[in-house]
C-alpha cells in the first residue's frame, strides 16, 4: 500500500481513491527528473486546482486533454483529471471524423457515455472541434460532391474487339496476311512482344517504295458499320525511325476511311487512333508500311466500335452545387453533435486552424494545390470560401444554447504576430457578417526556447481585441530534445518557462476576458505517439510522477 500512497501523494489524488487493482498498471520504474531532495518538494505540493482561487474567479476553467477512452475507463488519468482540473477536452473522439460514418450516420453512443461520467464527476466538458480540416471523414464528405455518373444503358463504353488475334501468344500471325516489294510478315521470338514478354507481329520491308506497296491487313466476315466509330489502338516499334499508317478499306475498289498515318521509333509505344465510317462495306482493316525500310513490330492490336448507348456519362457538380451540398453537411453536422450535447457541454472550439501558415498568414489555410494531403483532411472553406466560419458560427448559435461560448482556436500565434494579426481580423471579418464570435484560443505548442517577447506581445494583441482569451492547449518542450537528454536544469527551465505563460497570462489579459488554461498534454509523450513524439512536454512523467513542470503551474496559479 505504500507504493499507492506515494502514487496518490504525486498525481493529486486522495489516497482512498486508488485502487489496489491499479497498482500494477503503474510504471514506478520511470526516472524521475529531478534529485530525491527536490522530488519530495514536488511531491508535497497540493493538487493544481487547489491553488486557484476560485471563490475570486468561479467561471474560469483549468482545463486538461485527455481521450474519451482514458475517461470512460475511469482509470489514473480520469482520477487525475478530476483531482488537478475542472474542465477535460476531448483530443479526438468528439470531431467530425470520429463521429460521422461512411454512408453519414452519426454514432454519438460514446460521447453520451463521455458526458454521462464527466456529469456524473462535477468535470465540465469542452467542445472540441466543430469546424476543421484535420480529423474529417473525407472520405464521405468527398462522395457527397463527386461527379454523378450516369450508367449506359447499352452495356460497355467500347464493343468487344474484333481482331481474333491480337496478342499473338499463340505464336502465329493467324488471321494477317499481305503483300507487295517483298515484305515479309511473320511472329517474333519469344519475348519480343511487348513489355519483354510473350510475341509480336513482325513485318519487314527491304526498301522505299510508295506506302499501299507493302501492306499487312487482317479480313472481317461482317463490315464495320457505317456511321459509327471506331478506336483502333495497339503497340509499335521499328528498327528505325519512321511512320506507317492504317484505314478500313472495301476490298473490291478499295475504297477507303483512314485512321491516318502514325510514327514509329525504336522504343514500344502506344498508338491510339479513332475513326467514325462512312460506308458499310469496309471489310479489312489494312497498315500500309512500303515508305518504311527496316522492321516494324505491332503487339496488342484492338479495334473497337464506340457503343452510341453505351458507357458512363460524368456530369461533374458546379460550385454552387458543391456549396450547398457541404453547407447541408456541415447543418446536419453541427445540428447533430449539438443536439446530444448541448445539455452538457457550453463552450465550443467552433472554428480550429483556420489560417494559413505561409506565405500570407493572412489568409485561409486551403488544400488547394497540396500534394500530400491525409485521408482525413478536407478542406471546408476551399469549398464554401472565405464564410465558411460565419456559416459554423452561425450553425452553432442555431443548434446550441444561447449562452454557449464560442471560440476561435489557432496554433503559433506566440511565435508569428502577423498570423495573430490574420487571426483577429478574420474575426472581426466573420462578425461583420452577423454572426458572433465570443473568444479567441492560442493553442501555445511550445518549447523552453520561445522567444518570451513575443508571447508578451501576442497576449497583448489579444486583450485588445476585448474577446474572452483562452490558452487553449499548452505544452512545453525542452530545446527540442527528447525525454533521455533532458537535464535536471532543463527540467528547471521548462517549469520557469510554463510559469512564466501562466504568469504573462493573468497579467496582460483583463480578468473579464480570462477564460481559463487547458493543459494540452498532462504527460510526456511517449515514443509510440503521433504528437511530439519521445518529447518531455507533461507535468507528470510517463509513469505518473510530477515534474519540476508541476510546480512552475502551482506556483502561477496561487492566489490567482
Amino acid at each position: 500500500m505504500k507504493n499507492i500512497y506515494k502514487i496518490a501523494l504525486i498525481i493529486g489524488l486522495p489516497v482512498l481513491s486508488v485502487s489496489c487493482k491499479k497498482q500494477e498498471a503503474l510504471d514506478f520504474s520511470v526516472e524521475k527528473p529531478a534529485s530525491v531532495a527536490a522530488q519530495e518538494q514536488i511531491d508535497a505540493y497540493k493538487a493544481l486546482k487547489s491553488y486557484f482561487n476560485w471563490s475570486a474567479n468561479p467561471d474560469f476553467k483549468l482545463g486538461v486533454a485527455t481521450s474519451l477512452t482514458e475517461y470512460n475507463n475511469k482509470g489514473v488519468l480520469y482520477r487525475l483529471a478530476n483531482s488537478n482540473f475542472n474542465q477535460i477536452v476531448i483530443g479526438y473522439e468528439m470531431k467530425h471524423g470520429a463521429i460521422v460514418k461512411d454512408d453519414g450516420s452519426m454514432d454519438f453512443d460514446n460521447v453520451k457515455k463521455l458526458l454521462e461520467n464527466a456529469k456524473n464527476s462535477g468535470m465540465e466538458v469542452y467542445g472540441h472541434t466543430l469546424c476543421w480540416h484535420a480529423n474529417q471523414n473525407a472520405k464521405y464528405l468527398n462522395s457527397l460532391i463527386a461527379p454523378t455518373i450516369i450508367k449506359g444503358t447499352g452495356g460497355p463504353a467500347l464493343e468487344d474487339n474484333l481482331i481474333s488475334n491480337s496478342d499473338f501468344e499463340s505464336g502465329n500471325i493467324s488471321g494477317w496476311f499481305g503483300w507487295g516489294n517483298s515484305s515479309v510478315r511473320e511472329v517474333s521470338a519469344k519475348g519480343d512482344g511487348y513489355g519483354g514478354t510473350g510475341y509480336a507481329l513482325n513485318m519487314s520491308n527491304p526498301k522505299v517504295v510508295n506506302s499501299w506497296e507493302a501492306q499487312t491487313a487482317m479480313d472481317f466476315t461482317t463490315p464495320f458499320q457505317s456511321a459509327s466509330k471506331y478506336k483502333l489502338s495497339f503497340y509499335v516499334k521499328g528498327s528505325v525511325a519512321g511512320s506507317a499508317s492504317v484505314a478500313a478499306q472495301e476490298t473490291k475498289s478499295y475504297g477507303a476511311d483512314d485512321f491516318g498515318s502514325f510514327d514509329v521509333s525504336t522504343d514500344w509505344k502506344l498508338v491510339q487512333l479513332e475513326k467514325t465510317i462512312t460506308a458499310g462495306d469496309r471489310t479489312r482493316l489494312v497498315f500500309s508500311f512500303g515508305a518504311y525500310a527496316g522492321k516494324i513490330s505491332m503487339d496488342k492490336i484492338s479495334i473497337n466500335r464506340v457503343n452510341p448507348n453505351g458507357g458512363d456519362k460524368i456530369i461533374e457538380k458546379t460550385a454552387d452545387e458543391k456549396k450547398a451540398i457541404l453547407t447541408a453537411a456541415l447543418d446536419k453536422w453541427i445540428a447533430g453533435m449539438l443536439a446530444v450535447s448541448k445539455a452538457n457541454v457550453k463552450a465550443w472550439d467552433v472554428v480550429n486552424e483556420p489560417m494559413s501558415d505561409w506565405p500570407d498568414p493572412s489568409q485561409l489555410k486551403t488544400g488547394v494545390g497540396k500534394t500530400n494531403i491525409a485521408a482525413d483532411e478536407f478542406y471546408w472553406q476551399d469549398y464554401l470560401g472565405k464564410d465558411y466560419a460565419v456559416a459554423a458560427f452561425k450553425l452553432a448559435r442555431q443548434y446550441g444554447n444561447a449562452s454557449d461560448i464560442h471560440f476561435i482556436n489557432d496554433y503559433g500565434l506566440e511565435s508569428s504576430l502577423d498570423k495573430c494579426r490574420g487571426l483577429i481580423d478574420y474575426v472581426k471579418y466573420i462578425e461583420s457578417k452577423g454572426a458572433k464570435v465570443d473568444g479567441i484560443g492560442t493553442q501555445m505548442h511550445m518549447g523552453t526556447e520561445n522567444d518570451k517577447a513575443k508571447i508578451v506581445d501576442m497576449l497583448k494583441l489579444l486583450a485588445a481585441t476585448g474577446k474572452l482569451i483562452k490558452i487553449s492547449e499548452l505544452d512545453l518542450g525542452v530545446s527540442n530534445k527528447k525525454t533521455a537528454a533532458v537535464t535536471e536544469a532543463e527540467y528547471k527551465a521548462q517549469a520557469d518557462m510554463y510559469k512564466y505563460v501562466i504568469d504573462k497570462y493573468f497579467e496582460i489579459i483583463p480578468p473579464a476576458q480570462r477564460y481559463g488554461i487547458t493543459i494540452w498534454s498532462p504527460l510526456d509523450s511517449p515514443a509510440s505517439s503521433f504528437w511530439r513524439p519521445d518529447e518531455p512536454i507533461g507535468l507528470w512523467t510517463g509513469g505518473f510522477v510530477r515534474k519540476p513542470a508541476y510546480t512552475g503551474v502551482a506556483e502561477a496559479l496561487k492566489g490567482r
